[in-house]
């Protein structure tokens, strides 16, 4: 067995595990595969990572930087009360549209708003808004680092931020790399693990063919 299919084979258990079928999901999965929606959302196990992460803390607000299809969206709102919202934001209408179709099947509409436009222009409009008390970000990894600026602005103490794919299978630990994805995503983790306010660590995770991770923080 190859170290990938061994990886592969994790993620199958765990997800066979603890998630079983969900004809719901597997349709979102199906309606962003049909619009052509490039395949990189989060795995059932990262979602339901999420979802629990929500629970855990009582989540009513929540924002999501970076929609796609809608999939992580639905493993969030989820976990919200009747009263909770989720504001996510989505650079694609394309993208956003699909995600909206996806969340009135998944009877997820009247708690979830997709606003669609620049992830780093939306954000300042929500200055003045109520904390949220999560935040998801997986959106283009060259603004992560403004992402999270905005991120701990927007949150409250004991709120938590959460960032997909900071890992890069491992490209992270090439100190001498000119990718600009990756160096975003070294700027990304080394900011969040020196700021002050927040308590943070880097979760590696198996994810099908590869290794990446996730970057976990409470507001501090």
């Amino acid at each position: 067995m190859t170290e990938h299919t061994r990886w592969g084979a994790i993620d199958q258990y765990i997800d066979q595990l603890f998630h079983g079928a969900d004809p719901v999901l597997d349709e979102a999965l199906q309606a962003a595969a049909e619009a052509g929606l490039p395949k990189i959302n989060v795995t059932a196990v990262q979602g339901n990572l999420l979802q629990i992460l929500a629970l855990s803390i009582g989540a009513r607000r929540i924002l999501e930087i970076g929609t796609l299809g809608g999939y992580s969206t639905i493993w969030l709102a989820r976990a919200l009360p009747e009263d909770g919202h989720l504001l996510s934001l989505e650079y694609e209408p394309r993208h956003a549209a699909v995600a909206r179709s996806n969340l009135e099947r998944a009877g997820l509409a009247g708690r979830v708003e997709v606003r669609v436009g620049r992830g780093l222009d939306l954000l300042p409009q929500l200055a003045e808004s109520e904390p949220f008390d999560l935040v998801f970000i997986d959106a283009d990894k060259p603004s992560y680092p403004g992402y999270l600026d905005w991120a701990v602005r927007l949150t409250h103490r004991g709120s938590l931020i959460v960032a997909d794919n900071t890992l890069q299978d491992g490209a992270v630990t090439d100190a001498s790399s000119t990718d600009a994805t990756v160096v975003a995503i070294q700027r990304f983790n080394a900011a969040i693990a020196a700021d002050r306010r927040l308590s943070a660590t880097l979760l590696p995770m198996t994810r099908g063919r590869g290794l990446d991770g996730m970057t976990l923080a409470v507001v501090r």
